[in-house]
């Protein structure tokens, strides 16, 4: 059997196929992915060993722009070049993952009949599914999403890596001694709130190890304190860092914090804002925070004092929050998710 991959954008777009990987392969499926010609997934697909077709795409917004109009040629660019990779491949099934890309590769399959599964990780719709849900068989979601037709919740699909982090090996290559470790993480794009913010009060955080992962040409140069380390990115050392860390410091993007609550790691997270997105990762973090699996501070009320004082709190109620993580009723959504897939070949 074959089965089109799709998604991208940002890498909450292209990781969580990556979760499907071992168990699509298990299942005897031979494997192909649509992204865009240029985008972040390219890389981390190929790197993978996975072949790739790249298509035209434009950025979808939910705001009037005259770039709407010139993209909207891309999307249809986008539709012929994804049919004639989808003619050439005949897959059996396709499964997207979200992201402005998926938009052509979906309506180019529903063109060609082939059975389409789509994933919403958060608890809002993105754009990119909205439209793509009519043209869909089903719909998987992270989140309980009870007032969407033609959707079952299967959870998050969790890299099964993430597990066999290696906290005394993260150690080793970080050269850190046995003081509390914070991971922050600004999203696969970095965040520069986040990054100034953290760079400007690290005089008040030695008394933690800092692992810094700030985003493609975020990197300061001009920082020598001991006890801080920072990245561009983390692939195959993300599960050391991750079981190195006491706390990580995030954004409320869907996937990352479903990886902390399977791995129970203490988090704070401060979601982007409804000025700069549709809102969805206040929403992902306030469920989160209500449910006892985080804290949250809201971007706009980010302060030295707010942020050290939620930091020395979360610290202090850790078997609170580990209780809650162990009591979740949130499995690893990978397999339900195989099981849609072969439902619908």
């Amino acid at each position: 059997m074959k089965i089109i991959l799709t998604g991208g954008g940002t890498a909450g777009h292209v990781t969580p196929n990556f979760a499907l990987l071992e168990d699509l392969k298990k299942n005897n499926f031979e494997i192909e992915y649509i992204g865009s010609k240029n985008g972040m997934e390219k890389k981390l697909v190929m790197e993978k060993g996975i072949i790739y077709h790249g298509i035209s795409c434009g950025k979808l917004r939910r705001y009037l722009s005259m770039k709407n109009f010139s993209d909207l040629f891309r999307i249809c660019k986008g539709i012929f070049e994804a049919d004639k990779f989808i003619k050439k491949i005949r897959p059996n099934i396709i499964f997207s993952k979200g992201g402005f890309v998926s938009v052509p590769v979906v309506i180019a399959g529903w063109k060609n009949k082939i059975p389409i599964v789509i994933h919403e990780s958060d608890m809002s719709l993105g754009l990119a599914n909205k439209i793509c849900l009519p043209f869909a068989k089903i719909m998987c979601s992270s989140f309980e999403l009870k007032n969407i037709k033609k959707t079952v919740w299967t959870g998050a699909p969790i890299r099964k890596e993430l597990f066999l982090g290696d906290k005394e090996r993260a150690r080793k290559k970080l050269n850190f001694d046995t003081r509390k470790v914070l991971m922050i993480i600004g999203g696969s794009q970095g965040s520069k709130k986040i990054n100034d913010f953290i760079r400007a009060i690290l005089n008040k955080l030695r008394d933690f190890q800092i692992i810094h992962v700030c985003g493609k040409n975020n990197l300061a140069g001009n920082i020598k304190q001991e006890n801080y380390r920072q990245f561009e990115y983390l692939d195959k050392d993300l599960a050391d860092f991750f079981a190195l860390a006491d706390v990580i410091i995030s954004r409320g993007g869907s996937n990352s914090i479903f990886e902390f609550l399977a791995l129970k790691k203490l988090n704070l997270l401060i979601p982007l804002s409804k000025k700069s997105s549709r809102g969805d990762q206040v929403l992902n973090a306030k469920f989160f925070k209500e449910n006892g699996f985080s804290e949250m501070i809201l971007e706009g009320d980010l302060s030295e004092d707010l942020f050290l004082n939620t930091l020395k709190s979360l610290i202090s109620k850790k078997n609170f929050y580990l209780k809650n993580m162990l009591a979740a009723n949130f499995s690893n959504g990978t397999k339900k998710i195989i099981e849609q897939i072969k439902k619908y070949v």
